[in-house]
């Protein structure tokens, strides 16, 4: 396998997909391009994406606040914008600190 040291790729995952599905390797890349661009494509319309037994990607959006430099202490406006996060579903979170 051509993975990176400590990061799964979009090709690792579509060479996963050619090995046990016996789909060709441009079919492959094909399948993992679609479903990202779908789960891009839902949250760009605001929507939430869940993968059961793996976790949720959840869209917030955070107000206007004031935020301060660290370094000088100057107070600074934070603009508003939305955010995403990831919540691990339990049984992710179990597969991995079972490790």
């Amino acid at each position: 396998m051509t993975r990176s040291v400590g990061t799964l790729t979009r090709a690792d995952l579509a060479e996963t997909i050619n090995r046990k599905m016996g789909l060709s390797r441009a079919e492959s890349l094909a399948l993992v391009e679609s479903i990202l661009t779908h789960m891009c494509e839902a949250m760009a319309k605001g929507e939430n994406v869940k993968i059961s037994g793996f976790g949720s990607f959840v869209l917030r959006d955070k107000k206007k606040r004031i935020g301060r430099n660290p370094k000088t202490g100057v107070e600074v406006p934070i603009t508003p914008r939305r955010v995403m996060t990831f919540r691990a579903s339990q049984l992710f979170k179990d597969r991995i600190t079972e490790g």
